[in-house]
Order: structure tokens, then C-alpha cells, then sequence
């Protein structure tokens, strides 16, 4: 070897990215595992099963938790909804008219609703609507109250959602309607709202779940035995019997609900996900 001549180092051979993502995600893993090892040595299962696994305490619930508590909680959700879709759909027109003052006065709409709590809006409809107009009742009573509460909520998500989805529609669609001589409502109407529903189906759905989940709030407007919900059902039994069985019960009685719809939001998107390739 001269002088000149320098001497090679040998590569030092590093992991590849495909190993460095195995190693992470094994650690992953390795940490998840151990949580849960760690949570079943140290939880006091026959405290939690004395609290929450009351056999006894379940059966007495059944059948009103079917037949009473879901089947209000099913009923608040699906007027809430309808008046929703409704009014929603109103205020997405809107936003899309040619009139300025009806475009302010929606956009107006939907920043509110969407950036007030529920819980306040359930006060309002509650306590600040019989102040404002006194002597005159919601029809319906409770459900027309849950109704109008979860409606004006919903209708300004739906708003927006359904804005969007005519708006996903192509233009040409409604050129070619007006070619063929139908009015700007009568294309909106029979062309183009069809094909917007077909798209935004996923998160109506899902917007039907969070409702399903916000008719809790029906409590604070004050129900009757006969109009409780889940929720309020759960915590009754649960203070009468100093026992959290029954809130567990009706934990799962919401999952009995919002899993299978969960599962059909899934299923719609990735059709609609396949119809797009």
C-alpha cells in the first residue's frame, strides 16, 4: 500500500425503514399489552362486578328499558332528526341563493348553533322560549320540545353537510336539466337534491348517531316517569338502588344502536369510495 492509497472503510449496515416501522410498531404493541396486564392485576374485579354486574339489579330493569327508556330515546332522536333534515335543508338553500340577505342570515344561523353547546340550547327551548312567548306551549309537550331542541342543533351540521353535497353535484347537471326546460326548482327538486342525498348519506347517518347520543340532554328539560330516556332511566334505578348496574345497562343499550349504525356508515362509505375508482 502507498502512501496515497487510503484505506476503505467498511458500510456499516443499518436497519431498513421496513424494519424500523416492525420494531416500532412491535414496541407498540409491547406497551399496549402491558397496560392491559397491568390494569387486570391491579383492578378490583369483585368491586367493579358488586358495582356494575348486579344480575338481579339487570333483570328488574327488563322489559322498561326496552319498551319505555329506548323506545323514548328512539323517538326523541328520530323527530329531533326530521326537524333537522328539514330546517337544514331550508338553510342550505339558503346558502346557496342568489339573495344576499338570506345567504347572511343562514351563514348567521349556522355559526351560532354550531358553536353553542347543546345543553344551552336545551335551556333555551326549556326555559327562555315559555318566558318569551308566554301561554303558548310546544306542541307535543316533552317530544316537541326534544324535537325542536335536537332540531335546531342538528339542522345547522345538516346544513353545511348537505350545502356540500349539492354543491359535489356537477354543474352540468343542472345546465343539462335547464336545457330541458325545467324551472331552477324544479331541476333542484327532481335533479340535483337526489343525487346530493346519495353523497352525503354517510354523514347524515352519522349525524343520526351523535343525535341518538345528545337526546340525554332530555333531562334537563324535565320529563315524567313515562318520558324518561336511557339515560335518565339508568341514573333513576341506579340512585333507588345506590348500585351503577343499571347505567351500565343502559351504556349498553346505547350500544345496541349506534354500533349497527356505526357499521352502516362504514359500509356506505366504502361504496361510495369504490364508485368513485
Amino acid at each position: 500500500m502507498t502512501d496515497l492509497e487510503v484505506p476503505v472503510q467498511p458500510k456499516k449496515k443499518g436497519l431498513t425503514r421496513r424494519q424500523k416501522r416492525s420494531l416500532s410498531r412491535a414496541a407498540q404493541y409491547a406497551v399496549f399489552v402491558a397496560a392491559v396486564i397491568a390494569f387486570a392485576v391491579t383492578a378490583d374485579w369483585g368491586r367493579l362486578q358488586n358495582q356494575f354486574a348486579q344480575a338481579d339489579i339487570a333483570k328488574q330493569m327488563f322489559p322498561d328499558v326496552i319498551t319505555l327508556a329506548l323506545k323514548n330515546t328512539v323517538l326523541y332522536t328520530l323527530s329531533g332528526f326530521v326537524v333537522g333534515l328539514v330546517l337544514g335543508m331550508g338553510l342550505a338553500l339558503m346558502r346557496l341563493s342568489s339573495v344576499g340577505p338570506y345567504r347572511w342570515l343562514a351563514s348567521v344561523y349556522i355559526e351560532i348553533f354550531r358553536g353553542l353547546p347543546a345543553l344551552l340550547i336545551f335551556i333555551f327551548v326549556g326555559v327562555a322560549v315559555p318566558l318569551a312567548f308566554p301561554g303558548t306551549e310546544i306542541p307535543g309537550g316533552t317530544y316537541g320540545k326534544v324535537a325542536l331542541a335536537l332540531g335546531l342543533v342538528s339542522a345547522a351540521y345538516m346544513a353545511e353537510t348537505i350545502r356540500a353535497g349539492i354543491q359535489a353535484v356537477p354543474k352540468g347537471q343542472l345546465e343539462a336539466a335547464r336545457s330541458l326546460g325545467f324551472s331552477p326548482a324544479k331541476a333542484m327538486i327532481s335533479i340535483i337534491i337526489p343525487q346530493a342525498f346519495r353523497i352525503i348519506l354517510p354523514p347524515l347517518t352519522n349525524e343520526l348517531v351523535l343525535l341518538f347520543k345528545d337526546s340525554s340532554l332530555v333531562l334537563f328539560l324535565g320529563v315524567t316517569l313515562e318520558e324518561r330516556e336511557l339515560s335518565k332511566f339508568g341514573r333513576d334505578l341506579a340512585s333507588t338502588t345506590a348500585n351503577s348496574t343499571p347505567i351500565l345497562v343502559a351504556g349498553l343499550c346505547y350500544l345496541l344502536v349506534t354500533i349497527p349504525l356505526s357499521f352502516v356508515v362504514r359500509r356506505m362509505e366504502s361504496k361510495a369510495q369504490e364508485a368513485i375508482r
